[in-house]
């Protein structure tokens, strides 16, 4: 995808972003920025440059603020370390791990139990990727269910979606042309509301493709609190996306 780097002045602080091409249907220009500090503006063709940089430059006090939300966030996420007593997060709630060393010939497996996550691996290089793939076969669960829930909200939705699973860096996630909607298990450590208003906003995907006024009116009536709850998503994202 056709991009290139541009910059701002907001007080003292340059910030840089990176413009991409959307299509020439859509006259927004929409601005994300990413848990990882990158800043992301989406613009047609037909749109210079320059009034790329003006749509930025007003709403730079929010890009800003932002930034500074996520760079706080970043200071307090440490690497994570796989090792007993450290806590992961599971539906918006932190649980403990407890690691237990078991045989080579025992099979190795993880479970939820009384507030902690217990990890039966054979050594300690196992316990990440035995954690990650818990997690990848809980949010399928989750995001199925929740998905059964929700679809009778979704009117313009004809035939049930099909969810994949991808773990993504920086995004919660997508739907395609074809109305499959894509994942990130990650976001199974969100509390349920958050991964209902990410359900939801890739519905409202199938029946507007873009970020449009009409796509935001969708929004607002399936979940007319959507934008708070986008806030606690983004709050905890960090935190969340850290593996």
């Amino acid at each position: 995808m056709p991009k290139n780097i541009m910059s701002i002045s907001y007080g003292s602080e340059r910030i840089e972003f990176t413009r991409q091409l959307r299509s020439n249907d859509i006259n927004r220009v929409l601005i994300k920025v990413r848990p990882d500090c990158k800043v992301v503006v989406n613009a047609p063709a037909k749109v210079s440059n320059q009034d790329v940089i003006d749509a930025v430059k007003k709403r730079s006090r929010w890009i800003y603020t932002r930034l500074e939300k996520f760079r706080e966030q970043n200071t307090y996420i440490t690497p994570r370390r796989y090792i007993s007593g450290e806590s992961h997060y599971y539906l918006g709630r932190q649980y403990m791990l407890k690691i237990e060393k078991i045989a080579a010939r025992d099979e190795q497996y993880v479970k939820l139990l009384r507030g902690k996550f217990e990890i039966f691996a054979r050594n300690k290089s196992k316990v990440k990727e035995l954690l990650l793939d818990w997690y990848k076969v809980r949010a399928r669960k989750v995001f199925n269910h929740r998905l059964d829930v929700l679809l009778p909200q979704a009117l313009w939705v004809g035939e049930r979606p099909q969810i994949r699973i991808q773990t993504m860096r920086t995004q919660w996630g997508s739907c395609s042309p074809g109305g499959r909607l894509t994942l990130n298990p990650c976001l199974v450590k969100a509390p349920r509301e958050c991964i209902d208003y990410v359900i939801l906003h890739e519905l409202c995907h199938i029946a507007e493709h873009n970020h449009s006024n009409k796509f935001y009116r969708l929004m607002k009536r399936v979940m007319p609190n959507w934008e708070k709850v986008k806030d606690r998503l983004d709050d905890k994202a960090n935190a969340y996306l850290s593996v």
